[in-house]
């Protein structure tokens, strides 16, 4: 059973609710069954007859939600994300609890009213508090202002709790009324029939969702805290300072906390993708007049030192496993050495190292990987040994019973060889031979060079091939690369680190989505994304729980917000207070009257769908 207050859907088929309640809030129950048993219809002086009897079962329990600290998996999501870079210097921080109810389970004043108990407050790089670890019994110790605690029967002094000691000076002018807390708590979740919901249609599906009262600052790191306010306001709707001077420390309780960092303008979303919007040509380098040097730039080849085993040194062309025309090359494996996968170009006087250097790198990697090339030599060995005893009882005049030794491939060695097709734990200059291929604030498409992979993948699988015999044996046992056609997409941005978690679609040519074969973040800000198909075009977009709030700011200290209506959009205007704190109560008071809704009628769930800014989606089209 839930107990909320439902707003109307909105166009992005979200559904607002101010609050959602348990029916059994946290406390202590008790319940009683009382069962009856008499007979009917049996005269009193009948040896059937039983006197009524009642019997009575009394059972207590405590319903106890989360106080003092939360579990990981309580939280969703939180906006600006953690560690980001980014302006969000006109977003109300927000963060999502995936259990619905959760705000609510506790109270700010010890009523019944549903005002949250957790309250997100955002600190500047010169406020932020330090976050100390102490006990449950320290809580109302050490200087800090802090209420008496009573803890309950499952609680002990001794239980780890973070808090934060703030000056009065510096919380105080944070707070909001007991009122707003109301405002700045709801419920989402998304309806799919983009039909209306009611009350009974709430579930545990829901999120609840807690935004802040202040605007982060611009050019400067924030730090947010969700804090406990259980009990810290009184029946009057103001905090309880308990007497604190204006210097004096307030304790509280700290159930998360993350940092992010507003930078300048230009580091929006919307200006980030417009850079990779303006640079996303071919994986080459740029053109060059020198028509010979022009035909292998063009296929994605860099020119790069190369030392010759006689040592001479030597400038030979080199292609990683990107490429982004044809591929016109074919190559037989397996090979004894490197050597024999050089390529001379008789025309240009220069090698072409690009396949016998994809070899000699899977081999060190190989080698470099103590548990796989033990387990690769060792697995060769019981295949060769079983090979060895096929050929002599074929040979021998009195063929005998074979016994035989399971000769699949372990699969720690399949795994790893997998792994290396899919290019992971290969250096990055193996990837991007020359920093040109790869500018800042760019996007590159590419295809994979299949031969290129079995080159690589060889190279590893040399390990144990000496003799002629080794060499025929593996020739007869060959190893594959585990996909067909694969393409992909490398993103150098300050997007990748900026806003970590982007969601990335990848089509084909009929508009299929493609399977995901791998993503990384190679850097800080550089994205590998790989897809089994022809990649045609990208969708880049944020999470869903990016959906944001936000005001737009005329300036430094005045905001100005248009609602979302049927009709029109009316816009309202405001102030902030000092430090950029956002009054609350006005906020709604302006976006009611502009909606024309009785001011009592207005909740958070109202605030939350006006104030919601919808993450932006680009789409990117391979050229070819």
């Amino acid at each position: 059973m839930t107990n909320s207050a439902p707003a109307s859907p909105t166009p992005e088929s979200l559904v607002f609710a101010a609050y959602h309640r348990s029916t059994l809030t946290s406390g202590d129950y008790e319940i009683q069954v009382k069962h009856t048993l008499q007979t009917q219809n049996v005269p009193a002086n009948n040896r059937a007859y039983i006197p009524p009897q009642t019997f009575t079962a009394t059972r207590r329990f405590r319903v106890e939600g989360e106080r003092f600290q939360l579990k990981p998996e309580d939280i969703q999501a939180v906006f600006p994300p953690q560690g980001s870079l980014g302006d969000h210097s006109n977003v109300l921080p927000h963060i999502i609890l995936t259990h619905s109810t959760l705000p609510w389970e506790r109270s700010p004043d010890g009523s019944t009213a549903p005002y949250p108990w957790l309250l997100l407050l955002v600190f500047s790089e010169q406020e932020k508090p330090e976050t100390k670890v102490i006990t449950l019994g320290e809580l109302a110790t050490q200087g800090a202002k802090f209420p008496a605690l009573t803890l309950n029967d499952h609680q002990k002094a001794s239980d780890p709790v973070s808090v934060i000691d703030v000056p009065r000076r510096v919380l105080e002018p944070l707070l909001p009324s007991r009122d707003e807390l109301a405002i700045l708590a709801h419920v989402r979740r998304i309806n799919l029939s983009g039909e209306s919901i009611s009350r009974t249609d709430l579930d545990d599906s829901e999120q609840a969702v807690l935004i802040a009262n202040r605007l982060p600052q611009p050019g400067a790191t924030t730090t947010v805290h969700l804090v406990s306010i259980e009990g810290r306001y009184t029946a009057g709707g103001g905090f309880n300072f308990q007497n604190a001077s204006l210097d004096d420390s307030i304790r509280l309780v700290s159930l998360t906390s993350w940092r992010f960092a507003c930078v300048t303008s230009t580091q929006t979303f919307a200006n980030m993708i417009k850079g990779l919007e303006r640079d996303h040509r071919s994986f080459r380098l740029p053109t060059n007049t020198n028509s010979d040097a022009e035909s292998f730039l063009q296929e994605g080849f860099v020119p790069v030192r190369h030392a010759l085993r006689q040592g001479g040194n030597t400038l030979s062309w080199y292609r990683g496993p990107f490429v982004t025309g044809q591929i016109n090359d074919s190559v037989e494996l397996p090979v004894h050495t490197s050597d024999a996968l050089l390529r001379y170009h008789a025309n240009v006087g220069m090698f072409d190292v690009s396949y016998a250097s994809a070899w000699e790198l899977g081999r060190l990697m190989a080698l470099q990987s103590p548990t796989f090339s033990t387990n690769l030599y060792e697995w060769k060995r019981l295949r060769d040994q079983q090979n060895k005893r096929n050929e002599r009882s074929e040979q021998s005049d009195h063929p005998y019973e074979i016994v035989t030794v399971n000769t699949k491939m372990p699969e720690s060695v399949k795994t790893w060889l997998e792994q290396l097709s899919s290019l992971q734990g290969v250096p990055f200059k193996y990837l991007v031979p020359d920093e040109r291929l790869l500018p800042k604030e760019s996007i590159r498409f590419f295809q994979i060079d299949p031969n290129w992979i079995r080159c690589l993948l060889d190279g590893a699988y040399s390990i144990g091939r000496v003799t002629q015999a080794d060499f025929e044996r593996d020739r007869a046992t060959p190893i594959s690369i585990p996909y067909t056609h694969t393409t992909g997409v490398l993103i150098r941005s300050d997007l990748v680190s900026g806003y970590p978690g982007l969601l990335i679609d990848a089509y084909d040519d009929q508009n299929t989505p493609l399977a995901e074969l791998r993503r990384q973040s190679l850097s800080p800000n550089i994205l590998l994304c790989l897809y089994e198909g022809n990649l045609r075009h990208l969708d880049i977009h944020q999470k869903p729980e990016m959906l944001h709030f936000a005001l737009e700011l005329l300036d430094y200290n005045r905001y100005r917000k248009t609602l979302r209506r049927q009709n029109n959009q009316p816009t309202i205007t405001g102030e902030l207070r000092e430090g950029r704190v956002v009054a609350i109560a006005d906020l709604a008071y302006k976006l009611s009257q502009a909606l024309q809704m009785n001011a009592n009628q207005f909740h958070s769930g109202y605030l939350a769908w006006q104030m919601l800014e919808t993450a932006e989606r680009v789409s990117f089209e391979r050229k070819d």
